[in-house]
């Protein structure tokens, strides 16, 4: 028996589709919810939070291996708590389960941002740079995540387990319901983001990175991770092949990074004096002006993460956009 918890989430459906294409016998899916497609692919479910050790003690029974993905994606400061809850305690609850029911082997879900972030971008980490704290502490999301690796290693230890962590950056592609990472893209589309970061991003393809989930559990090794990612580019390039795609014209503001954060904030308040939400949240204006590019080569040498064409990637994740997210627009291509 495989578990997925979170497989209803945007990596987790991939996930699941591909391992109900790939064979893999009696899958079931721990999460908040139970879409009709899970019954239609003949999947399991239970249904309940990671933080219910009674939910997760029934979710685990009979189970070999895991695919852990629950959590919570947040670039913002609000549901910090929320977010330790499920990606530290709710990791903790389910190694403790997994351990007393004998489960073998964990892939767990964590991001390239425990890991590759700079202020510079003259570097290219790969898994052994170290956690970069400073900067990272000031975003809750990715400083549980942090904890969340911590929590997993210490707990799902010992002889006969096997604990593998997946580290992706910025999922995008199609399938993203909840925009938990593909945000971004509307934004551009919607033209919401008036100046162009100074820093530079990674990102993956999300039916590539359930690939890679997949052979992480097959060949991934105890203890290591495994960072994701397809193309490091600037903001500047990103914006400038989204407009190519799109045909929409990309910012041409662009504003020193002090500048640029302080009058986030500022915008922010404005907004928020007025009961409104602001069009960008002044948190992930800050992240953009940071670097958060990565090596996977290590992935690629031992999991054979080989991802596709960047390209190919953005104009699948504008089509599902402008089509599920903008009243379906018709996508017009650069020819």
């Amino acid at each position: 028996m495989t578990l997925v918890t979170g497989g209803t989430g945007f990596l987790g459906t991939h996930l699941v589709r591909l391992l109900v294409a790939e064979g893999v016998k009696h899958v079931r899916v721990l999460s908040t919810s139970a879409p009709a497609w899970l019954e239609e692919l003949g999947v399991e479910t239970v249904t309940g939070s990671i933080t219910s050790p009674e939910v997760v003690a029934r979710a685990v029974e009979g189970v070999a291996e895991i695919y852990h993905l629950a959590g919570r994606v947040s670039r913002t400061k609000e549901g910090a708590h929320e977010m330790y809850e499920l990606h530290v305690e709710g990791t903790r609850v389910l190694c403790e389960a997994a351990r007393a029911a004998g489960v073998k082997s964990i892939v767990l879900a964590s991001s390239s941002g425990t890991i590759a972030v700079t202020e510079a971008g003259d570097v290219i980490p790969d898994e052994e740079w170290p956690t970069p704290l400073d900067i990272i502490s000031r975003w809750p999301y990715y400083a549980s995540k942090v904890y969340q690796e911590r929590v997993a290693l210490q707990s799902f230890d010992g002889k006969g387990r096997r604990l593998v962590i997946v580290n992706p950056s910025l999922l995008l592609g199609p399938g993203d319901e909840r925009l938990s990472s593909t945000k971004v893209v509307l934004d551009f589309l919607a033209r919401k983001i008036i100046s162009t970061p100074k820093g530079g991003l990674s990102f993956v393809d999300a039916r590539d990175a359930a690939q890679a989930f997949h052979a992480a559990m097959l060949s991934g090794q105890h203890g290591e991770r495994y960072l994701l990612g397809a193309a490091n580019w600037t903001f500047a390039e990103f914006f400038g092949r989204l407009e190519r795609l799109t045909k929409v014209p990309r910012p041409v503001l662009s504003l020193p990074s002090k500048l640029a954060v302080a009058g986030a904030h500022a915008f922010d308040s404005f907004f928020r004096h007025w009961n409104v939400a602001p069009p960008v949240e002044p948190d992930e204006i800050e992240m953009a002006e940071h670097f958060w590019y990565l090596d996977s080569s290590k992935a690629a040498h031992e999991l054979g993460f080989v991802p596709r064409d960047p390209s190919e990637t953005l104009l699948d994740t504008v089509r599902y956009v402008r089509e599920n997210f903008l009243g379906g627009a018709a996508f017009r291509s650069a020819g």
